[in-house]
């Protein structure tokens, strides 16, 4: 007799159910007996669509650097700055919204040619990154930051500090919207001043 939760099993629905299963319990609570758990079947049952939990854990952050990529592509300020401000801004909002999903999205890192890769990059995590880096490439254009140093390593510390705050905002601090916005401003607005050309 043919199992009805094999039949409707498939990649996305082990995604989804891993996904729902993060954002509940937390990154470090899932597993694939979890997993197969929650849609009626047994852990082993899963392989057919994922070859292991770091492949679903890479499928589940595919997905949300999607989620994230579409917040970027709403962001079109035609002033570099400004869009850097919102691109931070739609960055720290995303993980405060998905404290535990963020972290998952980070386990596959984008690809910054620095000399080496990890062989962990995600393709769609370097296309999130590519977004600051053209912004940084346009204020550099623009005059408003120093065209000495690497647009690549311009964006990685601005990246870094953007960040680090939104992890630091995931401890739990309470902030009333306006006093967070005025944080975001200030970290970002901060490390700029320090690579415009004056300042170099």
């Amino acid at each position: 007799m043919t199992d009805p939760a094999r039949e409707t099993l498939t990649r996305d629905a082990v995604l989804a159910a891993s996904r729902d299963l993060i954002e509940r319990d937390g990154l470090d609570n899932l597993s694939l007996r979890r997993v197969g758990a929650e849609l009626g079947v047994t852990a082993p049952a899963l392989y057919a669509y994922v070859t292991d939990k770091r492949d679903l854990l890479r499928g589940v952050a595919e997905a949300e650097f999607a989620g994230l990529l579409e917040r970027f592509a709403a962001v079109d300020d035609p002033d570099p700055r400004q869009r850097l401000r919102q691109l931070s801004r739609a960055y720290v909002d995303y993980a405060a919204e998905n404290p535990e999903l963020f972290k998952t999205m980070f386990i596959f890192p984008p690809e910054i040619d620095f000399g080496g890769a990890t062989g962990e990059e995600l393709p769609i995590a370097t296309q999130a990154f590519t977004f600051a880096v053209d912004s940084i490439r346009d204020a550099v254009a623009a005059g408003e930051i120093r065209d000495d140093l690497d647009p690549l390593l311009i964006t990685f510390t601005s990246w870094v500090s953007t960040h680090g705050l939104a992890m630091v905002l995931n401890l739990g601090f309470v902030l009333d919207a306006p006093t967070r916005d005025l944080l975001i401003d200030l970290v970002l607005d901060t490390v700029l001043k320090g690579l415009e050309p004056d300042a170099g």
